[in-house]
C-alpha cells in the first residue's frame, strides 16, 4: 500500500510525511520485485484466482496506490512502466472532478488505465463512511464507480475505504452494488473468498528501509 510517491516538502507534518516513498526508494523497491522474480498482478486476476482457481503467476504481488495524487502519475507511473508493472490506484473522483491541486487529472487517468493499470474507487470525497444512511453510501460508493466507468471504459468492481474506515452498513452496500471486493488499510497477508470485502494490505512506509520492504515481501512466501 503506497501513497505518496515524492519527496516530502521541508514544511511537510508527519502524516505526509509518513505517507511518502520517494522515487528512489520506490524504483529500488520495484528493481528487487523484478530481480527477484516476483509479478504484480491485479485485484481481478486475483479474484479470478480465489472462485475459479486461476493459477497466478510466480510470487505474485499488488502493488496499491490511494488517493490519486499528482505525483503517482508523475514519479510512480514511468517507474512502473520501466519494470512492465501494473498498478492499482484508488481514486477519490470529487478531487479529481474539481481539478484539486496535487491531484491527477481525468486524461492523466485515461492514459495510464489504456496501459493497463487499474483505477477503482476510493469514495466521491474521502470521507469516514461509518454512521451513514443509504442515500448516502450510494453517493459516495456508486457515483465514484460510475464516474470511473465513464473514464476508464468499464466498471470498476473494488473499493478503498477512506482512511480504512467501515461498518455493516457499508459492507451491506459493497454487496448491495455487486463490488467484488475491497481493501482496508489493516496489515495482514490473508487475502481469500471469506474476507474479501476487508482485504488487508501492508504499508510501505517514508522510512520503511530496503531490508525491511524485502522482509514484508517475504513474509507472506515463508
Amino acid at each position: 500500500m503506497y501513497h505518496y510517491i515524492s519527496i516530502p516538502p521541508e514544511d511537510a507534518d508527519v502524516y505526509r510525511t509518513d505517507l511518502s516513498v520517494t522515487p528512489d526508494k520506490f524504483r529500488a523497491q520495484m528493481q528487487y520485485l523484478a530481480d527477484y522474480g516476483h509479478t504484480p498482478i491485479d485485484l481481478y486476476t486475483l479474484s479470478r484466482a480465489i472462485t475459479n482457481h486461476e493459477p497466478l503467476p510466480p510470487k505474485p504481488v499488488l502493488l496499491t496506490f490511494d488517493d490519486g495524487y499528482l505525483d503517482n502519475y508523475q514519479n510512480a507511473y514511468p517507474i512502473l512502466q520501466q519494470f512492465g508493472f501494473v498498478g492499482t490506484f484508488f481514486i477519490p473522483t470529487e478531487f479529481i472532478d474539481s481539478n484539486r491541486l496535487g491531484y491527477m487529472t481525468w486524461p492523466m487517468i485515461e492514459e495510464m488505465a489504456a496501459t493497463g493499470h487499474r483505477f477503482e474507487p476510493h469514495s466521491r470525497t474521502h470521507p469516514d463512511l461509518r454512521d451513514r444512511d443509504d442515500a448516502y453510501l450510494l453517493w459516495e460508493i456508486l457515483g465514484p464507480q460510475e464516474t470511473l466507468a465513464h473514464h476508464i471504459g468499464y466498471t470498476p468492481r473494488y473499493f478503498s475505504y477512506p482512511s480504512g474506515r467501515y461498518d455493516e452498513n457499508v459492507l451491506a452496500m459493497m454487496q448491495r452494488l455487486d463490488f467484488w471486493g475491497a481493501v482496508t488499510t489493516f496489515g495482514d497477508d490473508e487475502l481469500g473468498f471469506g474476507n474479501r470485502f476487508a482485504w488487508p494490505r501492508l504499508r510501505v512506509r517514508f522510512d520503511t528501509s530496503l531490508s525491511e520492504f524485502i522482509d514484508l515481501v517475504n513474509s507472506t512466501w515463508n
